[in-house]
């Protein structure tokens, strides 16, 4: 219970009149609203059958005692009007006149009672969730937060309710026109790239067009940017078949950032599941960011290119107890977070104050609502979901069973798009890796560590590699599961860049104003003998033959491989392993680099190699290798080799290698293609040796290969287009040290 003295800094809410804000009673216009609809949620403009335009809007707010809608006008003056109907928990009603272009919030009536969770607050002005565009940034004064900040007794400071107004600090909902016409789709071709062919390159809509020279100055980081020629034109060359865009829903930017002159970078913050984030909208008329966008996945999908979204349900910009009241909060604090038995605290899985309590019907509502708009009604293909364990949670552990993987399993229209977990949170038991089911895949960082460690010299054996390199087996072969439910990584938005790992040793993250105390310390990289940048030739000379080792792997390997936007550049962050706050040229891709000659021939290897992986189809199986012989010569589909040129027995995966032989055979391919005809293809062998030293490989005899023609060999900067040297089978090569070799078998 809170003090007597709590209680009387602030007046009880039910002895607050609706109109009193900052001590001053205030004349509100009358607005007139009819009973309108509980459905669809959110702010909807229609015409009605008797000919009158406006907008029905209808907010769930289940444990409120009061709803008020607050229209503004462009000088920011606010009218308010009680939202007098209750279906079902969902506050509704039809507002004549209100158009296309209005901006709006809500005021949410109830007890304010944190002790139980109750954090109603009327002088906080809320985003309706549903919103389908946005007005606006957050900043976060003391204005935006339902308690008092500056509270002398802080460890109860978030028990006294702040009475100040908070709507001139908040962004607005816009109402937006969305019955498009019925041709709006019609010219779009969603490409529909199967899993298997799938090459995923994950960017920051703002970082990959930001310094970008061909792209006009007023379009750079923004959606109209991404949709330039020349932006389109990159990823085409590249041969990438996705886009996977950091979050692009409407997010706010941490108190703690703001206060050091830094923003959230990255976005990882959501708080309005529906809008495009307006500050990556070119055009800065009111709500256009959303008409700009679907232009965006129009001109992605004209390229063949798919657009997958980055998104964060697993919790909001709200934060815990002592974070800002912007909306759910508001609405139903109680309704919409996982709270602790203690009510006032929030259960975090998320590491980021609060978790979405996604059992609840209507927080689910909320997600899949979300999810199926961006699906059906802005065009994207697919969705990344940030910490997807903290989705799958029932009531505290997670579940594979769990209210919300049931529901996307048996939804008709997201079963059908591309779904990809992050298989971990951060709360007991989250660490999920390989257990999600079937219609999942997931980033699977084992792969990540097991290359990482190979090429640094750091794994004890080969036994976890092969099976990284094949598809994880060990992880995904049950249920129905496929090789492409691995998304196989290197690195990501969150750590080092491909260059910066084999450049730095250590986390160089100053810049973020924390004592390089952020950002992991586990970082599997190596810097090849020089911490950061050097003038040492052989220094860099080394550093890219391993970019090339570690793209050639992943490129090579069996899943769906992963790319992260710059790392074909060579692009660097100078150390930062956590550059979530760096908007700027820390974290935006250096187009300059295509310029020098060596990184140039990093992005034509990249996309040579991405090349072949699309023209062979035993690069990217849909089905896991048997290991077992086919045919009565005794190939099989997948053999192992050791240097010597035998085939590896169950003592040489135990012992300590730098050397290891792939043989994938084109012969042994599983389906047919599209006319029933068998799939056949080349066969290919790949030699990985991570030794500082060359090494010598004997090639494998009948029936493997008669002769094997070198297609790739990483210890060169510039690859041949020209065949490359043709080995009898049987004879002794020498692999460059620390390079990857790899052969196709011979005609």
């Amino acid at each position: 219970m809170s003090s007597a003295a709590e209680q009387e800094a602030v007046p009880a809410e039910q002895e607050r009149p609706a109109a009193l804000v900052n001590g001053a009673r205030r004349a509100v216009p009358v607005v007139p609203v009819w009973p309108g609809a509980p459905v669809p949620l959110g702010a909807r403009f229609r015409v009605g059958p008797d000919g009158v335009a406006g907008t029905n809007f209808a907010l769930w707010a289940g444990g409120a005692e009061a709803v008020e809608l607050c229209l503004f006008d462009a000088d920011g003056k606010e009218t308010r009007a009680r939202l007098a109907e209750l279906t079902h928990e969902i506050w509704h009603g039809f507002v004549p006149g209100v158009m296309p272009g209005q901006r709006y919030g809500y005021r949410v009536h109830g007890r304010w009672d944190p002790w139980t969770g109750g954090r109603w607050n009327p002088a906080k002005l809320l985003l309706d969730p549903y919103a389908r565009a946005v007005d606006g940034d957050f900043g976060l004064p003391p204005e935006v937060y339902g308690h008092v900040r500056d509270w002398p007794q802080q460890q109860v400071a978030d028990t006294v309710r702040d009475d100040r107004d908070s709507a001139p600090y908040v962004p607005k909902g816009v109402v937006v026109h969305d019955d498009a016409p019925d041709d709006e789709w019609a010219d779009d071709r969603r490409p529909k790239t199967p899993w298997a062919d799938s090459v995923i390159y994950e960017l920051h809509v703002r970082g990959f067009t930001a310094l970008h020279p061909d792209i006009p100055e007023n379009l750079r980081g923004t959606y109209a940017g991404l949709a330039h020629p020349a932006a389109v034109e990159h990823l085409v060359t590249l041969g990438v078949t996705a886009v996977e865009l950091l979050p692009v829903h409407q997010f706010a930017h941490e108190d703690h950032l703001l206060r050091k002159g830094l923003k959230n970078y990255w976005g990882y913050n959501s708080i309005g599941y529906f809008a495009p984030h307006a500050a990556y909208a070119a055009s800065g008329t009111t709500g256009q960011q959303v008409g700009e966008f679907k232009r965006m996945v129009r001109a992605l999908h004209a390229a063949g290119i798919e657009v997958i979204l980055d998104v964060v349900y697993n919790h909001t910009a709200e934060a815990g107890e002592l974070g800002p009241t912007l909306s759910l909060k508001g609405i139903d604090n109680r309704g919409y977070y996982r709270l602790q038995s203690d009510a006032r605290r929030y259960a975090d899985y998320t590491g980021c104050g609060n978790t979405l309590h996604v059992v609840q019907p209507h927080v689910l509502r909320l997600i899949t609502d979300s999810l199926r708009y961006w699906v059906t009604e802005m065009g994207v293909d697919g969705f990344r979901f940030d910490l997807a364990a903290a989705l799958a949670r029932s009531m505290h552990d997670v579940d594979m069973l769990s209210p919300f993987l049931a529901v996307i399993a048996q939804d008709p229209v997201l079963r059908r798009v591309k779904l990809i977990a992050e298989p971990w949170d951060v709360g007991s038991g989250g660490y999920q890796v390989g257990a999600f089911p079937p219609l999942w895949t997931e980033w699977n960082d084992r792969y990540r560590n097991a290359v990482r460690d190979f090429w640094r010299g750091a794994l004890p054996d080969v036994r976890d590699l092969g099976y990284r390199l094949s598809g994880s087996s060990d992880l995904y072969a049950w249920g129905g599961r496929r090789p492409y439910a691995s998304v196989n990584f290197i690195t990501a938005h969150d750590g080092f860049t491909l260059r910066d790992l084999v450049s730095y040793e250590r986390k160089h993250n100053e810049a973020n104003g924390e004592g390089n105390r952020d950002g992991t310390d586990d970082n599997r990289s190596w810097n090849c003998g020089a911490e950061g940048e050097t003038d040492d030739e052989r220094v860099r000379t080394l550093r890219r033959r391993q970019l090339r080792n570690l793209l050639t792997t992943l490129l090579l390997s069996t899943g769906v491989p992963m790319l992260v936007a710059g790392d074909e550049l060579g692009r660097t962050q100078r150390g930062n392993n956590n550059a979530y706050c760096q908007d700027n040229e820390i974290s935006w891709v250096d187009w300059g680099l295509l310029e020098d000659p060596g990184w140039k021939a990093l992005f034509d290897l990249t996309a040579r190699l991405i090349e072949l992986r699309h023209r062979h189809p035993v690069l990217r199986r849909r089905a896991f290798f048997s290991g077992r012989a086919h045919s009565a010569d005794g190939l099989r589909d997948l053999a192992w080799f050791t240097a010597r040129g035998t085939e590896m027995t169950e003592r040489d995966w135990y012992a300590p290698a730098a050397t290891l032989g792939m043989y994938l055979s084109g012969r042994d391919i599983p389906g047919r293609d599209e006319r029933g005809a068998p799939i056949v293809d080349d066969s290919f062998l790949a030699v990985l040796h991570a030794g500082d030293r060359p090494a010598e490989f004997m090639l494998p005899g009948p029936p493997w290969a008669e002769r094997y023609e070198v297609v790739v060999d990483t210890s060169r900067e510039e690859q041949a287009d020209a065949p490359g040297a043709v080995h009898r089978a049987g004879t002794t090569i020498t692999v460059p040290a620390r390079a990857v070799l790899l052969l196709k078998v011979a005609d």
